[in-house]
């Protein structure tokens, strides 16, 4: 039998980070200008204190149409404490973990470090792997 891989060996590691303190129109440009759903939100050590998603960015533009006031910081938008994975945790468990939540994407930490990030398409092509 072969071994299933763990999230580590298929998770994304360039990972595009925002700052609590970032300006939420700018960090709104930065997940449409990269394509991505979502990024993880680090604090000035680094530590992983959030998640930004378009859907957060969504809540931030309706906020603003409603009151005329487009503004505030990352961290009033960002959804916290996050949910994340293990770098070690196999990925049929990380599959069932996609499963039982709506998350798209999820931060792995290592140590309580963020090291990089799993999709639900890196999830399942690890697993399509074990077949093919």
């Amino acid at each position: 039998m072969t071994q299933v891989p763990v999230v580590r060996d298929c998770m994304a590691t360039d990972l595009i980070t925002l700052s609590p303190e970032a300006e939420i129109t700018q960090a709104m440009m930065v997940l449409l200008d990269a394509k991505i759903s979502g990024a993880p939100v680090v604090d000035q050590d680094g530590r992983l204190c959030g998640v930004l998603s378009k859907k957060d960015c969504l809540k931030a533009a309706l906020n603003a149409s409603y009151y005329q006031d487009w503004g505030g910081a990352v961290k009033d938008y960002m959804q916290a404490p996050v949910e994340t994975l293990d770098a070690d945790l196999d990925v049929v468990e990380a599959a069932e973990r996609f499963l039982a939540s709506n998350y798209r994407r999820f931060p792995v930490l290592e140590g309580g470090e963020l090291i990089g990030q799993v999709s639900r398409a890196d999830i399942l092509r690890a697993l399509s792997k074990q077949w093919s």
